[in-house]
C-alpha cells in the first residue's frame, strides 16, 4: 500500500491533475470513478495506472481485475492519500491514468462542432457530452480553448472522450478539413437566423463561442452564416454548454424529420 505523498506514482498523478503541460508531455490524463473507467476500458483505451482505496463496490472490484488483465499497474493507496488526490466530493475509491488516444476524424465530414475559446471546464465537458449523444463526428479544439483532458472536463464529459474524436487544430487546419464541403454556422446571441429556420440537414459545422467574448474573429471569418436560439424571456444569453445542446439536437431533429 502506498502511504507517502512523495511516492513517484502519486506525484505523477498530481502532476497530471494539476498541469496541462504534464498531460501534453506524457500524453496521459486522469479519470476518476467506476463508470468513467469502465467506459474507457470498454472503448479500448489503454489504462496505465489504477489507484484504489477503501472498501470497494463489486463493480469497482471487477474494474480492478479487468485493469490488471489489460496490463495496468494496480496499487492500493491509503484512504487519506486517495482523498487528497480525488477531484470529487464523494470519491468512489478508484482513479486511473489513461494514455490519450488521437483518433482521426472520419472521411466525409457532415456534422462536427468547433469549441471556440471555451474556457470553463464544465461548459466544455457538457458540450462534449451533448456532441457524443447527438452523433457528431468529432469536435475541433482551436487555440484558446480549455484542455479537454483536464479532470473537470473529463468528469463533465461523462465518457464522451472515449466515444468522440477530439482534434486540437489551428484555424488553417480546421478550414482545410471543412471547406468547401461543410457549411459553417457561428452560434450568436440575439443575431443571425433562428436555428429552426436554418437548413441544418446538409453537412454542417457548428461554432460554439466562449462564454465571455463569443466567437473569435477567426471563426467569424471562416463562417458562412450565423444562427441564434430565440429566447422570448429576458435572458441575454445561455451558457455555452446549454446552447450547444440545443443546437446539436436541432440538427438531429431536422435530419430525423427529413428521413421520415
Amino acid at each position: 500500500m502506498i502511504t507517502s505523498a512523495q511516492n513517484p506514482r502519486v506525484q505523477q498523478v498530481r502532476a497530471l491533475i494539476a498541469r496541462r503541460k504534464a498531460r501534453e508531455e506524457h500524453d496521459e490524463f486522469v479519470a476518476e470513478g467506476v463508470r468513467l473507467l469502465e467506459e474507457a476500458l470498454a472503448s479500448g483505451w489503454e489504462m496505465r495506472l489504477l489507484l484504489y482505496a477503501g472498501e470497494l463496490s463489486p463493480r469497482a472490484e471487477a474494474l480492478l481485475a479487468e485493469a490488471r488483465n489489460r496490463g495496468a499497474y494496480v496499487e492500493e493507496v491509503s484512504l487519506p492519500l486517495f482523498r487528497s488526490l480525488a477531484d470529487t466530493e464523494t470519491p468512489q475509491g478508484v482513479l486511473g491514468v489513461l494514455a490519450r488516444r488521437h483518433d482521426p476524424l472520419p472521411a466525409g465530414l457532415n456534422f462536427v462542432v468547433i469549441a471556440d475559446g471555451l474556457r470553463d471546464p464544465g461548459n466544455l465537458g457538457a458540450l462534449l457530452r451533448s456532441a457524443a449523444a447527438a452523433g457528431a463526428q468529432g469536435v475541433f479544439l482551436p487555440p484558446g480553448t480549455a484542455d479537454a483532458f483536464a479532470p473537470k472536463v473529463v468528469r463533465a464529459g461523462m465518457g464522451a472522450h472515449f466515444r468522440l474524436p477530439l482534434v486540437e487544430a489551428g484555424w488553417e487546419e480546421i478550414a482545410a478539413a471543412l471547406k468547401p464541403s461543410c457549411r459553417i454556422y457561428v452560434a450568436e446571441s440575439g443575431e443571425g437566423t433562428p436555428c429552426w429556420q436554418a437548413d441544418l440537414t446538409g453537412p454542417v459545422a457548428l461554432v460554439i463561442g466562449g462564454e465571455a467574448e463569443g466567437a473569435s474573429p477567426q471563426a467569424r471569418a471562416l463562417a458562412d452564416g450565423a444562427i441564434t436560439i430565440p429566447m422570448p424571456g429576458r435572458s441575454e444569453s445561455l451558457n455555452a454548454g446549454v446552447a450547444a445542446g440545443i443546437l446539436l439536437f436541432e440538427v438531429v431533429r431536422q435530419r430525423y424529420w427529413k428521413t421520415t
